[in-house]
């Protein structure tokens, strides 16, 4: 597989991540479960073929998207497709770095996934003409980028409150009430947790569990030996039960099957094995 990432300068740079590209995809597996990270993404399908969106409950029943399409921020896991051969590439946003291409509320699209068009209209449509056309990743980039900076509207940063809320819960993977950030930032309980879900998408305490969530996927990633107590400690849980609860809300897994189905350099993409039948 041809896997390629890009940063882009700034100011984008401020609001995305990174891009990324795939090709020539050959996948062990026909259904995986992406794990919620606290940020949107957005996705070009470089292939003709529509890709499936299954329900976690019910994996016989799915949905199809084609083209392009945006995935809110997530509270829970999905369960997608992984079609061999597939070609894609896409926008891997900071949290909060959604909203100024939008032109409403980023908890609008709360665990949801909508077809691009819905928000660019045509505009979409073009921008990944472009991309087909363009011969290779660099250029693709490129084409992304530029099409990034045209859509960006102001302001551009996030407002006072939530810029604040966001870097206080982005500072380590311990709980922040919040009712002291928003003391802090010299706003009400409730005006912070309207702002930041108009920006994020989530709740200030929704979105300080998952990125607790994450730097235990963090942790995993680096130790040789897991020892989950060890790790639920360091992630500030204050008892296993807990760190269980957590875990198993966010992935839909216990530790232990996440450790055995997981590969360590995907963290937040877990195969589905065996895979089920599902219908289209």
């Amino acid at each position: 597989m041809n896997y390629q990432t890009y940063v882009p300068r700034p100011p984008l740079s401020e609001l995305v991540e990174w891009f990324w590209f795939y090709d020539d995809l050959v996948p062990d597996h026909s259904l995986e479960r992406v794990l919620p990270h606290g940020a949107m993404e957005l996705i070009i399908d470089l292939k003709p073929e529509p890709k499936r969106l299954f329900d976690r409950e019910n994996l016989s029943r799915s949905r199809s998207f084609r083209g392009s399409w945006l995935s809110g921020v997530h509270s829970r896991f999905i369960v997608i497709e992984a079609r061999p051969d597939s070609s894609m590439m896409g926008v891997h946003f900071k949290p909060g770095g959604a909203y100024p291409f939008l032109g409403f509320p980023a908890a609008e699209l709360r665990d949801a996934v909508v077809e691009l068009e819905q928000i660019f209209g045509t505009a979409a449509i073009e921008l990944r003409d472009r991309l087909l056309e363009a011969p290779a990743p660099a250029q693709k980039f490129r084409v992304l980028e530029a099409f990034l900076l045209r859509r960006a509207r102001i302001p551009a940063a996030a407002p006072r409150a939530a810029a604040f809320a966001l870097r206080e819960l982005e500072a380590g993977p311990a709980t922040r009430p919040v009712r002291d950030l928003a003391a802090r930032a010299g706003v009400s309980h409730k005006h912070l947790i309207d702002e930041f879900a108009r920006w994020v998408g989530l709740t200030p305490k929704t979105f300080c569990r998952i990125r607790r969530f994450q730097s235990v996927l963090r942790q995993v990633q680096v130790r040789r030996a897991v020892v989950w107590a060890d790790v639920a400690c360091s992630c500030g849980y204050f008892d296993q039960a807990h760190f269980i609860h957590d875990f198993q809300a966010f992935s839909g897994l216990n530790p232990s099957a996440y450790l055995t189905d997981c590969a360590s350099d995907h963290p937040n993409f877990v195969p589905i094995r065996p895979s089920p039948r599902a219908g289209g």
